[in-house]
């Protein structure tokens, strides 16, 4: 009794760092979007994987916006339109692509536009930079890990 109780005190916590680890290996998790232009925190974002394999992000706070505590999408066209920002899934379709996930789409709710997009984690995946793409010209955002 005493050599299984022994193995499980020295094997819980290695169980905990080994999932610990695996967690900043993938984008999935809770990120804060800091905005490129004003390097404030707009919102937060959760990163969640799709039946598909696919990860998607879906907006779970907005934290500022120049539109009030809880904007719409009023510029987005088709089923987005006039919709709450919070609760939106503004990220969809990326694919794990050697050491980073692309082939996606992002959503820019204050713009109504959608950009090709891919992910790849920084700093040990403490950090995540977002690219959104139009032709040649790209825009990204370093995103935090809440």
């Amino acid at each position: 009794m005493r050599k299984s109780l022994s193995a499980t005190l020295i094997t819980l916590p290695l169980l905990v760092l080994a999932m610990a680890a695996s967690a900043q290996s993938s984008p999935t998790g809770r990120w804060k979007t800091i905005d490129d232009e004003t390097g404030k925190v707009k919102s937060i974002v959760e990163i969640t994987q799709a039946a598909n394999g696919t990860l998607q992000g879906t907006v779970v706070e907005v934290l500022q916006s120049d539109r009030g505590p809880n904007p719409t999408c009023d510029k987005c066209k088709g089923a987005n339109k006039d919709k709450p920002v919070k609760g939106m899934t503004i990220l969809w379709g990326l694919k794990k692509d050697g050491d980073e996930w692309s082939g996606g789409t992002v959503l820019d709710p204050a713009k109504g536009k959608t950009y090709k997009s891919k992910v790849e984690l920084l700093e040990g995946g403490k950090k995540l930079g977002m690219s959104g793409c139009i032709a040649f010209i790209c825009r990204q955002q370093v995103w935090v890990r809440e």
